[in-house]
């Protein structure tokens, strides 16, 4: 039957008696903050963090927009704060649209986060690892592509299994690639110092000559900056597993976000004081360049550090995805298997997996950038909506219970400022625009044949059914044990074996 609910003596032995078999809250404040931080810090910030100087050309005028960057972030992501403790459910933007907008306008949402931006996005970030563990190994030339592909794909293999292991692998992880990348800019930050300390600061003597301040230039510049901040919703994901999210959310992204802002600005700062303008903004690895001029033993390691950042980069995304996955399952709108429980394990097995494996397929396209920039307008279209939602709910349901509430000019400026990026990259990138509403559309067909369409051939329900079985069987899942009202998904289940 697949909705199996006892556990076996050996499976009781493994897992607490006393547990039901459910998602465990074990994600502490710390957790949390590793979470997000480990998720915004990426490569680019080692590798290329160039496109906002290229817009405004000088140092003072690019280190104020990475400033005004980081607040912009923390008005979006306190936000999410006011959602997250509102709609104490794991699932972020999905589960929040669903509330706000219905199972429509969530399953669209759901279909381009899960599909395509956060699959393609940890590709990337496993091929940037790759690439950055073989430079030792190849110096002055590249790596063989074939070779960064598998060393990319056991990446994604070793984190998947961690991520089906448990929820404390995952974290523990993430809490020591978050602190290891977080030592790496402070090394960076601290020898900036020494620099000035040496007079190193000709170049700040004038920081804002030559600037440029266009309306056009300042948007493409705050759009680069942004990208660099993309992370900072992906606690969210997890709010169900959070020990205590009414505390710890909001608490999390407003620490998470100063340190950001504060390490992105003055390793900034840092990279100026040794690399002179001109190799700034051409070097393909800002980082390394800046510890060959300061330190030959610091030119060794960074590489080491650059990858420990990609490493709980795809971790952080790994983790967050998934639940996505299960929570969209649990509302009948993916595979019911999705939202199933490994009995001993206690993590949502299925899920996991499906994530891992849809990210090594996207391993075997060439091309997988041009992926990318067709989901950025959507990624910011998509983030800007759920912002919105906390001016929905303020109106729609007012009197609801928020243990944070937000001022009302956080939301509205996001909003506002999301609608002006969101038209400027229309204009400015028309064609990538329009491929990426494309990708958006084609989750219309999937949703009315795959969830709006509720009477289903019989021999459809039967294979279902089967798939369901031969899943729980082979992964020892099941749906979770909350003692409360049947989800869509047990309904789901439970209609698909009356059928078979």
């Amino acid at each position: 039957m697949p909705l199996c609910k006892k556990k076996s003596g050996e499976q009781a032995d493994s897992a607490d008696a006393a547990s039901p078999v459910q998602l465990q809250k074990k994600i502490t404040l710390m957790n949390g903050v590793s979470i997000i931080v480990g998720s915004i810090i990426g490569s680019g910030i080692f590798v290329s963090p160039t496109g906002i100087f290229k817009e405004v050309n000088s140092i003072g005028a690019s280190l104020l927009v990475w400033v005004l960057c980081g607040v912009y972030s923390f008005f979006g992501a306190y936000s999410y704060a006011e959602l997250g403790t509102m709609i104490q459910r794991s699932g972020a933007d999905y589960a929040y649209v669903l509330v706000a907008f219905g199972p429509f306008m969530a399953f669209l949402r759901m279909w381009c986060e899960i599909l395509v931006m956060r699959p393609c996005s940890q590709t990337i970030i496993a091929l940037t690892f790759a690439k950055y563990i073989l430079e030792p190994f190849f110096t002055g030339c590249q790596a063989p592509i074939i070779t960064e592909k598998l060393l990319a794909a056991l990446c994604l293999t070793i984190l998947t299994a961690a991520n089906c292991w448990s929820i404390r692998a995952s974290t523990w992880i993430q809490d020591i690639c978050t602190w290891g990348k977080t030592l790496a800019l402070i090394i960076i930050i601290i020898a900036g110092c020494v620099q000035v300390g040496r007079g190193k600061v000709e170049f700040f003597e004038e920081p804002f000559a030559d600037s440029v301040m266009g309306v056009g230039n300042l948007v493409r510049a705050f759009y680069s900056g942004l990208f660099a901040y993309n992370g900072w919703n992906y606690l969210n994901c997890v709010t169900g597993e959070m020990k205590n999210p009414q505390r710890d959310l909001p608490l999390a992204i407003f620490i998470s976000c100063a340190i950001v802002t504060v390490v992105y600005v003055l390793a900034n700062a840092a990279y100026f004081t040794t690399v002179p303008v001109a190799e700034f903004v051409t070097t393909p690895a800002v980082a390394i360049l800046f510890a060959k001029k300061i330190s030959g033993f610091l030119a060794a390691v960074m590489p080491i550090f650059v990858s420990l950042s990609t490493f709980g980069g795809v971790n952080g995304v790994l983790l967050t995805t998934s639940r996505i996955f299960f929570v969209a399952a649990e509302e009948g709108q993916m595979p019911s298997f999705l939202c199933m429980i490994q009995q001993r394990l206690l993590t949502p097995l299925p899920a996991v997996l499906l994530v891992g494996l849809i990210s090594l397929v996207y391993l075997t396209i060439d091309d997988i950038y041009v992926l990318v920039n067709y989901m950025g307008f959507v990624n910011w279209l998509a983030i800007g909506l759920s912002v919105s939602i906390v001016l929905y709910l303020r109106v729609k349901r007012p009197n609801d219970p928020r243990p944070i509430r937000v001022p009302i000019i956080f939301p509205i400026v996001y909003t506002m400022f999301t609608v002006l990026l969101c038209a400027n990259a229309f204009i400015g990138a028309f064609w990538e625009c329009a491929m990426g509403v494309v990708i958006i559309l084609t989750a219309v067909p999937v949703y009315l044949i795959g969830v709006a369409w509720t009477n289903k051939p019989k021999s459809l329900l039967r294979w279902t059914s089967d798939l369901t079985r031969l899943v729980q069987k082979v992964f020892l899942v099941q749906l979770q044990e909350d003692g409360g009202a049947k989800s869509e998904a047990e309904k789901l289940v439970a209609a698909e074996e009356k059928e078979a």
